[in-house]
């Protein structure tokens, strides 16, 4: 009969996709949520990072420029006349040694910091990894 209503208690094929499109949207919302935590973690690990190499690389310039200002005095020194610098170490000597130390710290900082970021990927790769795995699933699910 044409006047036959069908009662069935399974869902319509329009209930049935607008619960897949909810479902999906719900999926990237809680995406979206965890590659905004993964990126705000990902950002402090880095200003960490980049906090211990420009403290290297500061540290590594003061070094450098200790190190031009003793050739400066070591000229000076292989210029002056046998026997006038009564000091036990000259003047370039002592300019030498400290630009060392800054220099070693300064590598040391700034090997630390590349060290920092090597141990970590900036990029939100476990919110890559996952939306791959759904992308699969739903693709599979068919």
């Amino acid at each position: 009969m044409a006047n036959e209503v069908h009662t069935s208690t399974e869902p319509s094929t329009t209930n049935l996709v607008r619960g897949i499109i909810n479902d999906i949207g719900d999926l990237i919302r809680q995406e979206m949520r965890f590659a905004r935590t993964e990126v705000k973690t990902d950002l402090r690990k880095s200003r960490e990072a980049v906090t211990v190499l420009a403290l290297g690389v500061g540290t590594a310039v003061l070094g450098v420029f200790l190190l031009a200002v003793m050739l400066v005095f070591l000229l000076h020194w292989l210029t002056l006349p046998a026997g006038n610098d009564p000091a036990t170490i000259p003047l370039w000597g002592c300019f030498g040694i400290v630009s060392a130390v800054f220099l070693l710290t300064g590598a040391a900082f700034t090997w630390m910091g590349y060290k920092k970021f090597d141990s970590f990927n900036p990029l939100p790769d476990e919110t890559a990894k996952t939306v791959k795995e759904n992308v699969e699933w739903i693709m599979n699910s068919k």
